[in-house]
């Protein structure tokens, strides 16, 4: 374990603190509904990764049924991701309250609405709300893991937790050929009723199984800090989805930007001052715990440069001189590899971190996912190329955000660890919502006037973007989290062995892709404790 001590900036380990009892709520759960709970919680995340997928393989086909351009359709999965960003953080304040079951079931009430929404719209714009609602759906994980953890046994809620965040990355990939499928064997609204069934059913499981109040103490709402967050979010997506059209230096985005710039100057020094902030930013003093904060936010933006890049392309008409014309169901079939590797690099994480330490894994997932990005942008003739890119691009998501929130995790006291480990989320939210903007952007820069589809320079400019992303994320991640630092060594060498134990399974648990409220160490005897 010399390797992770090496690489990790550890703040404090507290390793002496029991396992909190289950509630009077968790109780009744596991007399009533104990079968149920994991199943409904593992649905429900699994559900919102298909949701949120619906967008991207459709793009082309609506955009073409409204008559918008590609650029603008662009906005059926900005909208989402934009929704995401700004639920999320108050969906994950409100997890820590009693009403963890109100969350989620009007999370998915909205996610069914919004589905509706979409498959009877008849415009542009209402598909373009319909698309926003689902995004209520991408803050009910965080959710679903602090239920799993206040309502069940630590060791099954610990492996609920890895479920959850197993199957919400393999939902992706094999939404996209779902989604697909379904569109083409039908109509392509019948993608939005198959959403707001399934999730209406979701609806209705967790209405039943999912534990009611609790005895926790409700905790203040920072509705100053989230609304002027939602403005600063919305005015960067506004901006870098338009800015194209409206000339970057025309006084409609130079004016949006300066007004975002501003209200970003006031929420942080806000989020400084609150007591309880919607996102502590005082975590950020921690080298690495801000090593994955930007190396997350910054990957995330390159996830959705390429994504929603790859999966339009492969479907452009082959009369446009580029493009494979490819249905909906291989286009989405192209996303399968993604996830599948994706899954793979995460297993191979902690042997990886054995052998070589941990300090250079993101860095060189950072790396491949550079190299797919520049290989796809300069090599597009064939088919299986695509295929081969969306592999690549897995084993390096893998490795990048696979190791994130180990950085977390051992950099900061347990008490700190659910306030850290949220803002990574925030920071990766908006990156998401940022790549997509920005992948708009390029692909309405260049789209000739009267076109609905861009140039095939539009593509390639977007893929060395997120290639020059990963290229400078790899460099910042090796130099930003410095050498080792001093940490409170354990007293004695039982405690050493025992603290070991504790980080190994951290570092597996997090090459699974979880991230963790807290570290779970079982309760001691109260014998032990005296």
């Amino acid at each position: 374990m010399t390797s992770i001590n090496d690489d990790y900036h550890v703040e404090e380990v507290e390793r002496l603190d029991a396992e909190p009892q289950i509630s009077a709520a968790g109780a009744e759960v596991q007399g009533r509904y104990a079968r149920l709970l994991v199943p409904t919680l593992v649905a429900a995340g699994a559900l919102m990764a298909v949701v949120s997928s619906l967008g991207a393989p459709l793009i082309p086909t609506l955009a073409h049924a409204d008559h918008v351009s590609l650029s603008t359709g662009e906005w059926l999965l900005t909208i989402t991701l934009l929704t995401g960003a700004l639920v999320t953080p108050v969906m994950g304040r409100l997890a820590d309250g009693p009403r963890q079951r109100d969350v989620i079931l009007f999370a998915l009430t909205c996610v069914v609405a919004g589905c509706v929404v979409a498959a009877v719209s008849d415009d542009f714009a209402e598909l373009v709300v319909g698309r926003g609602l689902q995004g209520f759906g991408l803050g009910i994980l965080p959710v679903a893991m602090a239920i799993a953890r206040r309502h069940l046994p630590a060791e099954e809620a610990r492996r609920t937790i890895a479920t959850l965040s197993v199957t919400t990355a393999i939902g992706v990939g094999l939404g996209y050929p779902i989604t697909g499928l379904i569109a083409e064997a039908w109509d392509f609204r019948a993608a939005y009723w198959f959403g707001a069934v399934m999730v209406g059913c979701a609806l209705v499981l967790a209405a039943f199984v999912l534990p009611g109040r609790s005895g926790v103490a409700s905790r203040p709402l920072d509705t100053l800090g989230a609304g002027i967050l939602s403005l600063v979010v919305i005015g960067l997506s506004v901006v870098l989805s338009e800015g194209g059209g409206w000339g970057w230096t025309s006084a409609r985005s130079l004016g949006i930007l300066a007004a975002t710039l501003v209200l970003l100057g006031l929420w942080i020094p806000h989020e400084l001052r609150f007591a309880d902030p919607l996102v502590d930013l005082r975590q950020v003093r921690h080298r690495s715990v801000l090593t994955a904060d930007v190396s997350g936010f910054f990957v995330s933006i390159a996830m959705y440069l390429l994504l929603p890049s790859l999966v339009v392309f492969v479907q452009i008409p082959t009369s446009r001189g580029y493009g494979f014309g490819v249905s909906i169901v291989v286009a989405g079939l192209v996303l399968v590899p993604l996830s599948l590797c994706s899954y793979l690099a995460s297993r191979l994480l902690i042997v990886y971190e054995r052998r070589f330490g941990a300090r250079s894994m993101i860095p060189l997932g950072s790396l491949v996912f550079a190299f797919s990005d520049g290989f796809f942008a300069l090599e597009h003739r064939a088919l299986w190329e695509a295929f081969v890119t969306a592999a690549l691009s897995g084993l390096a998501i893998g490795f990048t955000t696979g190791a994130m929130p180990g950085f977390i995790i051992r950099a900061v006291a347990r008490t700190e660890t659910g306030s850290a480990t949220g803002f990574y989320q925030v920071a990766r939210s908006i990156g998401l919502t940022l790549g997509s903007a920005v992948s708009a952007a390029v692909l309405m820069a260049n789209t000739p006037r009267g076109q609905a589809l861009p140039d095939v320079a539009g593509f390639r400019d977007t893929l060395l973007i997120a290639a020059a992303i990963c290229a400078g994320t790899a460099i910042i991640s090796f130099v930003l989290p410095g050498r080792a630092a001093e940490h409170r060594p354990a007293e004695t060498a039982g405690e050493r062995e025992e603290l070991e134990e504790i980080m190994v399974e951290e570092a597996e648990l997090a090459g699974a892709g979880l991230v963790l409220a807290e570290a779970q160490n079982p309760p001691r005897s109260e014998e032990g404790a005296q």
